[in-house]
């Protein structure tokens, strides 16, 4: 059951795995992929904050970032259409203009997202005042929300992900890392006995400050409790390898969850990866996050 208020927690579903049973190791699926019929469950907490600061601030129109494949464009369109929000995806790569538009976007179309195609120079530059200014003279004042919904309100989103697992028994919280908002926020609201992994690109080896600048700015401290693994996304957000396309397959085939290659596949395969390691010690409780 898809769950749709503010403050529903999503459910967690325990995996059975001759894998785990072996190491001695519980393994527990949070299904943030069930919190929203249309929205990814981290995108929604995400942008949950993010769109009650333009409804007090009287804006119609959040204007956000994302690339040709990007969830987060598509969760803005589905959360704007819901909010009674104008939405405009800015989008990487000129190329792309005039172009049939992929599923992705397509869906995002339908949802009411107006695009906005620009090249790579300029997506380098995009959070600049100079490239700001000119996207609000095109389209508009309008809040900026960053690529990933991962700004400080994005973050502060994301707490209650960290806070709901405080009676899960966990020691070890598993997530895909993308632009590392989520896992701001999840590491902030995690019990101190709590920690959390976040599996990224090897393209994203900034990303430990990064992640720890959004706490800093959302909290006014630096949470200590996770750390990044490197090498489990494979170069970027949507792409994927056969090896993770195999894996997701034997999932599915082992235990009825379709994974999206995006995040969910990598966050499953990192900790099957740590688990073959031996990384987790035999009692040890993990927590997977789905995030859709």
């Amino acid at each position: 059951m898809n769950r749709t208020t503010d403050d529903a927690a999503s459910p967690l579903q325990e995996l059975r795995d001759d894998r785990l049973a072996a190491a001695g190791v519980r393994l527990l699926l949070k299904r943030d992929d069930l919190l929203h019929p249309t929205v990814p469950g981290n995108k929604w907490r995400k942008l949950l904050p993010n769109l009650a600061e333009a409804r007090a601030a009287g804006q119609d129109t959040l204007l956000t970032f994302g690339g040709a494949y990007s969830n987060h464009l598509r969760a803005t369109a589905a959360a704007g259409r819901e909010s009674g929000l104008r939405t405009v995806g800015v989008v990487r790569g000129d190329e792309l203009r005039g172009r049939p538009l992929n599923a992705s976007l397509a869906q995002a179309a339908d949802w009411g997202m107006e695009f906005d195609f620009i090249d790579r120079g300029t997506w380098r530059r995009r959070m600049s005042a100079e490239v700001l200014g000119e996207l609000r003279r095109r389209h508009g004042p309008a809040l900026v929300v960053p690529e990933g919904g991962s700004n400080a309100a994005g973050v502060r989103g994301c707490v209650p992900l960290g806070q709901e697992l405080a009676g899960s028994g966990a020691e070890v919280v598993a997530v895909s890392v993308g632009t590392g908002g989520t896992l701001a926020g999840l590491a902030a609201g995690l019990a101190p006995q709590q920690r959390a992994i976040g599996f990224a690109a090897l393209s994203h080896a900034p990303l430990d400050a990064e992640t720890a600048a959004l706490q800093v700015e959302a909290f006014g401290r630096r949470t200590s409790n996770w750390r990044i693994e490197e090498g489990y996304c494979f170069g970027g957000y949507g792409r994927s390898t056969r090896e993770l396309v195999a894996f997701a397959e034997e999932f599915k085939a082992a235990h009825g969850i379709v994974l999206d290659l995006g995040y969910e596949a990598k966050a499953l395969f990192g900790v099957f990866a740590e688990l073959a390691r031996g990384e987790f010690r035999p009692g040890t409780t993990v927590v997977a996050v789905l995030a859709g």
